[in-house]
């Protein structure tokens, strides 16, 4: 194993209106919340605006790239893409291993595409480019590759001879190449801008019929003069604590005031001696999870921190744990808490707020993530993982940030910036007003904090009644766009009014919607829009369950077919993505509505069925999938996010943990496997500090690297729900939910009545 150490960095680097009103706001927000967001992750994406490439997760092959070779030249690749080098590297735990051999009359060509994940703006900040490179044996300056740069217009550029940067490389030894932007020019009809660097390409240079290695690792854009930002290394990590599980430790240490840090390395020994690198974390985020892989193993670490310029600090302390045999229940405990983490120190440290997905674009708070990070919030302080003084003052500061950011006839919209709260269109310009649906996510997490937080003392009877004006002020009966509408609407917009036009029509999941729509105290819509609106049967809602089903069979809400020899009562085609059974029924209690057409405990159960055998027959053959590894719903995937279901049409390939995990209400035995599987099998690439990656695609060998808001927290609330079912029970004692069911149950019974006997 080839790591830089102090002495090799030194020899390394040695050789190279309205305007006013969100101005008033902002100031508003910034003067009134004082938040106390203890642990509470500085994710930093300004890492990525630097950053290319530092490590794979998969240890065979790196998704983002590809190659080519032409014979007689030759590359080697596996599975077309670059291989991974798991003994050599610059930063652990790998770097990228480039193999040729160039020949006349051949060429090859070697791609390093940027790692891409939602709402990562690809635009690089810095005047150079950067990489490491490293040669067993050594390659004379003549036989280098050349560069090329590929940016997110296509625009390519003339070939870079490495020769005239690098001179020879040495054998054995980590070199900096060091790139001024400005020497890549354009070879493409338009102009190159290799800020936005898509890729970087390797190629055949002499033909030399001679066989190379180069390592390369740690590609990034930066500043010349950056390397002036200080002279003294990084701080010591210190206050370093592990902690073991079954096949894993997870590791923290405290947050440093120290600007030279941009990333921790993280040493581990089995025998307490031999300290190796194993991995890195980046700055802001003071957790790390090392799955080891077995249990009762001992392990031991120490902790050093890397400037930008890769000088370390001193090594910490210490720190020891061992992993243990666990029962399921202990088992279930560690992941409901490694998820509730991303809600606990991964949130917006300005507002509380629940960020979209990190990595990503730290600015953007997603308002229906936050609700169901409210849940688990509640989960976390039932289960220890943090005091109920903790839990009372994020919530407190979640609530003032609502209490001051826009609302549009009493709803919040989709996203939001975290330090200002101004409302941010992430998907198109019309998507700038109120949501509906995100924000009847966020009431149900309220509504449910709001009765388990209940107290006497008046710091609780004064957040009791602050979340009571929010909800209260959510304006329902505005979204219906008129007394005479059959159903509700999704957005409005003060500059766009209802040009979205999105009525909510179901089966899918915004049942919450309408239940909280029909149980508002101050702004309630009639109780006949569940029957006219979320079940409704007219031309509009026909149409529009035809128009995402692809099919007639199920237009009218009632199904009534068997799929596997399982019986669906009511849901398009197989049912859909299992973030139907899960969104709307985090708080709501399932088991409790019985409408004329189902009981939607039985029929999300049965839903959760189909999917599981949908994945076991595997009719799309994908790599993976089976009675361990099932659970189709929406989530990052290598080609972006997208909503899988038991269709063919639908199927990607893509497993998602979320489908399985959060179902353990309606599948407690499947789920326990296919958690089992997850951790056991699969730990080393999906498990992480915040528990099992958002996706996984064997078809690609792919792992996400995100984690979301959306799928995280259904995993810890639903498996408390089965566990406890705290959750349902704290939101059904709501005196406001307990009056709709009534109403709703008395209008079921007046539909039954008219019903003539079959």
């Amino acid at each position: 194993m080839k790591f830089l150490t102090n002495s090799d960095s030194d020899n390394a680097h040695g050789s190279h209106d309205a305007g006013w009103e969100v101005c008033v706001l902002k100031c508003a927000l910034a003067a009134a919340i004082v938040l106390t967001c203890a642990n509470s992750v500085h994710a930093d994406s300004d890492y990525y605006k630097h950053t290319f490439f530092d490590n794979s997760i998969a240890s065979d092959v790196y998704f983002y790239s590809s190659g080519k070779a032409s014979a007689p030249s030759t590359l080697v690749l596996g599975n077309g893409k670059m291989l991974v080098d798991t003994k050599i590297f610059y930063t652990p735990p790998n770097a990228l291993r480039l193999e040729w051999r160039s020949a006349a009359k051949g060429g090859w060509e070697a791609q390093i595409d940027v790692m891409k994940f939602r709402n990562r703006e690809i635009y690089f900040q810095g005047d150079t480019l950067y990489f490491w490179c490293f040669s067993p044996h050594g390659i004379s300056a003549a036989d280098l590759p050349v560069l090329r740069v590929l940016d997110t217009n296509t625009n390519f550029s003339e070939p870079l001879k490495l020769q005239t940067l690098v001179g020879d490389l040495p054998p054995d030894r980590w070199v900096q190449v060091k790139i001024p932007l400005d020497r890549f020019s354009t070879a493409s009809i338009h102009p190159l801008d290799p800020h936005r660097l898509q890729s970087i390409i390797f190629a055949q240079s002499v033909p030399d019929a001679t066989s190379h290695t180069m390592i390369i690792d740690e590609i990034g854009i930066d500043d010349t003069g950056s390397s002036l930002r200080s002279s003294e290394v990084p701080s010591i990590p210190l206050g370093v604590i592990a902690k073991g599980y079954e096949r894993h430790i997870d590791l923290t240490w405290n947050q440093q005031q120290d600007e030279n840090i941009e990333r921790y390395i993280i040493y581990r020994s089995l025998d307490g001696k031999e300290f190796v690198p194993v991995g890195i974390q980046i700055r802001g985020i003071t957790r790390y999870s090392d799955f080891i892989g077995k249990s009762d193993q001992k392990v031991y670490y120490k902790l050093a921190a890397s400037d930008h310029m890769y000088r370390q600090s001193s090594l910490s302390l210490e720190a020891s744990a061992t992993t243990k045999q666990m029962t399921d229940d202990e088992l279930l405990t560690m992941l409901q808490e490694a998820c509730f983490r991303y809600y606990w120190e991964g949130s917006d440290p300005h507002s509380g707020m629940i960020r979209e997905n990190v990595p990503g674009d730290d600015r953007i708070i997603a308002t229906g993530a936050t609700g169901f990070g409210i849940m688990a919030l509640v989960v976390g302080v039932e289960r220890g993982f943090i005091t109920r003084e903790q839990g009372a003052q994020r919530l407190s500061n979640i609530v003032a940030f609502l209490e001051r950011a826009p609302r549009y006839h009493g709803a919040w919209s989709h996203f939001m910036e975290g330090k200002t709260g101004q409302s941010l269109p992430v998907f198109d310009m019309f998507d700038n007003g109120g949501d509906l649906v995100e924000t009847a996510f966020l009431v149900q997490g309220l509504l449910a904090a709001r009765k388990y937080f209940e107290g006497s003392s008046p710091e609780d009877i004064a957040l009791y009644q602050r979340i009571t004006r929010l909800w209260e002020g959510v304006e329902w009966d505005w979204y219906t766009k008129s007394p005479e509408s059959e159903a509700i609407y999704w957005h409005w917009s003060p500059d766009w009014a209802w040009h979205l036009n999105h009525r909510l029509t179901g089966f899918n999941e915004v049942m919450i919607v309408y239940l909280l729509a029909i149980a508002s105290p101050t702004h309630p819509v009639p109780v006949d829009l569940y029957y006219t609106g979320w079940a409704g049967q007219s031309e509009a809602a026909i149409n529009y369950r035809r128009s995402w089903g692809g099919t007639t069979d199920e237009d009218r809400y009632a199904n009534g077919h068997s799929y596997f020899g399982i019986r669906l009562d009511v849901g398009v085609g197989r049912g859909g993505p299992l973030f139907f059974t899960d969104y709307s029924y985090m708080g709501f209690d399932p088991h409790t509505l019985t409408d004329i057409y189902t009981n939607y405990f039985e029929n999300n159960r049965n839903m959760a069925r189909i999917n599981l055998a949908y994945c076991i027959e595997n009719p799309g053959h994908h790599k993976g999938y089976g009675a361990n590894a099932w659970g189709m719903t929406a989530s990052d995937g290598p080609w972006g996010y997208a909503a899988q279901s038991p269709e063919l049409k639908d199927d990607l390939g893509n497993i998602t943990p979320t489908g399985a995990l959060a179902s353990f209400p309606y599948t407690p035995e499947a789920s326990m496997a296919a958690f089992k599987h997850y951790y056991h099998d699969l730990g080393d690439r999906l498990w992480d500090i915040y528990g099992p990656r958002d996706a996984f695609n064997p078809d690609q060998d792919w792992y996400s690297p995100i984690f979301m808001g959306l799928n995280q927290a259904p995993i810890t609330v639903m498996i408390e729900n089965y566990r406890t079912g705290l959750v349902w029970k704290i939101f059904q004692s709501n005196p406001e939910i307990q009056r709709m069911l009534k109403r709703l149950s008395a209008r079921t019974a007046e539909l039954r009545s008219q019903k003539p006997p079959s």
